[in-house]
């Protein structure tokens, strides 16, 4: 295990040994009940990803619980970024198996050649869809691999060792640890270095003070987790995180080197092929910020290496506003439909969201071979939030988003037209039942995705949020009428979504459908309205068939209206009021329309997976999911009321369940997560609803996130009585039914350190309530190994089996199952 790594797990640990000695010992693990643990193992629905040509799906099931010797293997956690020390890549990666290729047109599959029990990286196509490419985690390297679609046999590229040590999110793009070049025949990749030598020993005597120092200008930062400590973590990042780029040749294996070796954050090959736009992060680096805020030299560069255009030199971003941008390019990417353009957004109000200016940011671009000066495309009223490339040169999609109004705008206009903008939507970014959906995009032929287009004809997909809950969606729009033909619509007895459009016309697409009774499977839609089921996956838990859902709709006291999902467990008996489990997390609000709407649907196919709350349906109780806890109003003020309204928004839940006939109002349970956890402890401390609660890695003294949380905008010291307010530490002493709280010892999350958890169980235990605290060795700030999620069920169920099921009955109280 590295300096930093063990440093940091050195003071969690120590941190719960200095509990008094009523704290119990470290335990071992322990297994839920059989009837969990069959779920539990059950196969999940295999994924799909369709080939850029729309002829062949791959089909691959993603493993979900790796061991906890995997996810306790040594790890660096620096700069913001967590990397596994023996691979030189992410810390527990999603791992992917039993890969099998499906053709479209007949159906007929070939299974992916590889050998057995191996575990790789998520796939990415070829822009010609003959080969696809995936990396493999040996014991002490990253492998490239490269698939034949033909065949579906495979093979490594020896002598080649990737460096996906800043490769956090997956395949492909500028964040890729490789990405195709347009020829399909070569991949753009970062490797280890040649001859880079042993691995940095932290010095055993320090080598003098970390200094840190700032001058009248207001720099407020969050409260980060991973970040450097000092000099020897500096250097450890230097040694994991700089790669050499490298293009390979997937015929021939042959690796040419391009440039000198340096921390790679973004690497995106040009349309051409010939350009190759690099960010690379430079000195000095941060204490307070992670990678993402470094100073980087944005250049692009030919095969050789050399620079041929200088983007932008980014200073240290420690002083962005709160709410704010970092001055300076940024969303710089490249055009997809031209063969290389360089395009990227600046701020106009130095970054800060407060500033009243005329426009908030404007879209600079340049093109090869970068002679002339960077030309402005555009300028947005409001703060940029993207730009989307047609297929075709004369179309794109800009967007900007209104802090203060909470507005998302959404423009048409053609590139060589920039001043001839059409305003298509204006919508609240809380408005679901309005939203349009996202256009279809798709693959050209160089590699780079674009919106699918055919004549003046686009395509939107969306989920297709009502008053009954998700039915989504495809729609065809002409972008010059704006008139918009409805192709697919998800009926009211499944749920159906829209996996790939598969023709330019749009008769011809894929979908994912499930029912409450039928396990996901995917359909082709061809013209004429034929349909034609694709694949056969059967139920892998048939037991849950007997478990009813519906969405439930009430009202708040004040009458605002509200929804939850209520699921009855398998062996629930009509008439009776059996214990319960209400689970949430909160969300803010401009307006009450808005905070009324209804998501998700209850005609999903039930599945139940890692530490989810449903579990608790197996074991006898009726669940309130999804239950809605809106705070609403201005957004600069919107906590003040944080505390009232989620008291509210809980007992007009607990009510509306009650009314139904379904649920013992005198034993229910609460719980979430992160935020859910903030709130479970707000409302375990400020009213006497629940008679026990659980909070897995969350947040509860607000002082120690002076700078905001969620979407509070005000620090501590502008509106500090708020601060207090919403701490549920501040309210320990008020805690008198019991709660567990978990947490990763390893969290990652803005906010929720580990210390969190530690104070609050501190002062519950100091001022004599009932608290139960579970640490979670190496987790981070979700847990993803088999041993902890399986100890984090047993924990669960026997917490509230203990406390709700068999709490003390209430005089008088409705016959109820379970006792």
């Amino acid at each position: 295990m590295t300096y930093s790594s063990f440093k940091r797990q050195f003071i969690v640990i120590t941190s719960s040994l200095l509990m008094t000695a009523a704290a119990l010992a470290q335990a071992a693990y322990q297994k839920p009940p059989k009837e969990i643990l069959d779920v539990l193992n059950a196969p999940g629905t295999p994924q799909e990803s369709i080939s850029p040509t729309r002829d062949v799906a791959l089909f691959f099931r993603v493993e979900p619980y790796p061991p906890i010797a995997d996810v306790s293997a040594p790890f660096a956690r620096v700069a913001g970024v967590r990397i596994d020390i023996a691979t030189n890549g992410p810390h527990n990666p999603q791992r992917i198996s039993n890969m099998v290729l499906k053709k479209i047109a007949d159906g007929s599959e070939k299974k992916v050649l590889v050998p057995p029990g191996f575990y790789s990286s998520r796939p990415s196509w070829a822009p010609d869809g003959k080969h696809f490419y995936f990396t493999y985690a040996t014991s002490n390297y990253i492998a490239l691999w490269i698939g034949d679609t033909s065949t579906g046999g495979t093979h490594s590229v020896l002598g080649v060792k990737i460096n996906s040590s800043l490769n956090q999110g997956g395949p492909g793009g500028g964040g890729g640890a490789c990405s195709w070049l347009p020829d399909s025949k070569t991949l753009l990749c970062r490797t280890i270095p040649a001859g880079r030598g042993a691995l940095p020993k932290p010095p055993v005597v320090p080598i003098g003070p970390r200094i840190q120092e700032s001058y009248g200008k207001a720099a407020p930062v969050a409260t980060y987790e991973d970040l450097l400590d000092n000099e020897a973590d500096a250097k450890l990042f230097d040694y994991l995180a700089t790669s050499q780029l490298e293009l390979i040749d997937i015929a021939t294996s042959k690796a040419t080197p391009v440039g000198k070796p340096a921390i790679f954050d973004e690497v995106e090959s040009a349309p051409d092929g010939k350009h190759i736009l690099v960010a690379r992060v430079v000195r000095p680096y941060s204490y307070i910020v992670p990678i993402n805020d470094f100073p980087r030299e944005v250049e692009v560069w030919d095969h050789a290496g050399n620079v041929v255009y200088k983007v932008a030199s980014l200073p240290l971003a420690e002083n962005t506003p709160l709410g704010g941008v970092p001055t300076g390019a940024r969303n710089i990417h490249w055009r997809p439909n031209a063969p290389a353009t360089v395009v990227w957004a600046e701020a106009l109000d130095e970054g800060n969201p407060r500033k009243k200016v005329p426009a908030r940011d404007k879209v600079m671009w340049t093109k090869a071979p970068f002679k002339d000066a960077p030309a402005e495309l555009l300028r947005t009223e409001q703060r940029f939030s993207g730009i989307t490339w047609g297929e075709k040169t004369d179309f794109a999609i800009i967007r900007d988003f209104d802090r203060n109004t909470q507005m998302n705008r959404t423009w048409f206009f053609d590139p060589a037209k920039p001043t001839d903008l059409h305003l298509v939507w204006t919508l609240n970014a809380r408005d679901a039942y309005k939203n349009p959906g996202n256009p279809v995009m798709h693959e050209l032929a160089n590699g780079k995705s674009a919106i699918l287009q055919n004549g003046d004809s686009i395509y939107l997909t969306g989920v297709g949020a009502s008053d009954q809950g998700d039915r989504p969606f495809l729609d065809r729009l002409d972008i010059k009428s704006l008139k918009t033909e409805r192709i697919f619509h998800c009926d009211e007895n499944s749920y159906e979504t829209v996996a790939g459009v598969l023709s330019l016309d749009g008769s011809s697409f894929m979908t994912r459908r499930e029912s409450p009774t039928d396990a996901p499977n995917f359909y082709l839609h061809s013209g004429g309205g034929t349909v034609h089921q694709f694949t056969k996956f059967t139920d892998p838990t048939p037991q849950l068939r007997k478990i009813k859902k519906q969405i439930v709709k009430y009202k708040r006291a004040d009458g605002l209206e509200l929804s939850f999902t209520l699921y009855l467990p398998p062996d629930y008996k009509e008439g009776t009021r059996y214990p319960g489990v209400v689970w949430a997390y909160p969300l803010e609000f401009t307006d009450n329309t808005f905070a009324s709407q209804v998501s998700g649907s209850s005609n999903r196919f039930t599945t139940i997976t890692s530490y989810s709350e449903l579990f608790f349906l197996l074991e006898g109780y009726v669940v309130l999911d999804n239950t809605a806890m809106p705070v609403v109003g201005d957004p600069e003020t919107v906590n003040n009321t944080y505390v009232e309204q989620v008291t509210s928004d809980a007992k007009a839940a607990i009510d509306k369940a009650a009314e139904m006939g379904v649920l013992d109002p005198t034993r229910v349970g609460v719980g979430g997560h992160s935020y859910g956890a903030f709130m479970t402890a707000n409302l375990m401390a400020h009213t006497d609803l629940f008679r026990a609660g659980i909070a897995r890695s969350g947040a509860y003294n607000r002082t120690l996130t002076p700078f905001g949380f969620q979407s509070e905008r005000r620090s501590l010291w502008q509106a500090p009585e708020m601060y207090l307010k919403v701490s549920p530490f501040m309210y320990a002493d008020k805690i008198k039914n019991p709660i567990l709280l978990i947490h990763g010892e390893a969290d990652s999350n803005s906010g929720t350190f580990p210390i969190q958890s530690d104070r609050m169980y501190r002062a519950i235990k100091g001022n004599g309530g009932p608290v139960r605290y579970v640490t979670l060795p190496d987790e981070a700030h979700g847990y993803s190994a088999r041993e902890s999620i399986e100890h984090v069920l047993w924990e669960s169920i026997n917490w509230f089996d203990k406390w709700v099921k068999n709490a003390t009955p209430v005089p008088g109280a409705a016959k109820s199952a379970g006792q």
